[in-house]
């Protein structure tokens, strides 16, 4: 009696969200190129164009994604420290611009890359649009502790514009951060510790119209 061959079929691994995004850095990284085409990509991952837009609606989502999950895991690292609890809110906020350059320095090739990649500066940095947004949540919340424990209004501190100049401060260290050549960036960890501890003092003393300034001025000056 003639036996029957048994067809073993292969299974295909199910690709994450994290595995989609991992994936795209590597991709990135080995092509120095991003991806042509959601077809391509999820080819070349032995998937298909159904399965990725489960995950993301587009290739550019995978951009802003990264930049939002550098974001979250900063914050998660900096909140599974115990001390942080009794921090003012300034040494949160430079607890979380260590923590958050130190994210970017472990996946520096892909994220200069990244902000190199288009000759329009404008057209790299629309990957940022989620992580303007947390930024600016982020500030927001830390002023907004700050003005509940005060109980003289005059006293209290504009929270949108003070999460703008958080925002416009990012930018000007993000800058910093990709010229920076010093051994281990230690140049960027001296920047972030003056430019937070000026920006605090700044908010301190100084009226609202010019604390802005300040801001554009850092931002053109390093963005030009």
């Amino acid at each position: 009696m003639e036996k029957k061959k048994t067809v073993t079929k292969k299974k295909s691994v199910k690709m994450t969200t994290e595995k989609w995004i991992s994936s795209y850095m590597e991709y990135v990284l080995e092509h120095e190129t991003v991806p042509k085409s959601v077809y391509k990509f999820a080819k070349e991952n032995k998937s298909n164009e159904e399965e990725f837009y489960q995950s993301f609606g587009s290739l550019e989502a995978i951009q802003k994604e990264i930049w939002e999950q550098f974001y979250i895991k900063s914050v998660t690292l900096m909140q599974a420290a115990p001390e942080v609890d009794s921090f003012s809110n300034r040494e949160k906020m430079l607890t979380f611009f260590y923590t958050f350059f130190e994210m970017l320095t472990a996946n520096r090739s892909y994220v200069l890359f990244m902000l190199n990649r288009n000759e329009s500066t404008l057209k790299n940095l629309e990957q940022l649009k989620g992580l303007r947004k947390n930024v600016k949540n982020f500030a927001k919340d830390l002023i907004a502790e700050d003005n509940d424990a005060k109980n003289i209004k005059l006293l209290q501190k504009n929270e949108t514009v003070f999460s703008e100049g958080a925002w416009l401060q990012m930018m000007f260290l993000l800058k910093f951060w990709m010229d920076d050549n010093s051994p281990q960036f230690e140049k960027t960890d001296v920047a972030i510790e003056k430019s937070v501890n000026t920006i605090f003092d700044v908010f301190d003393n100084t009226p609202l119209e010019r604390v802005l300034d300040f801001g554009k001025f850092l931002f053109k000056e390093k963005m030009a």
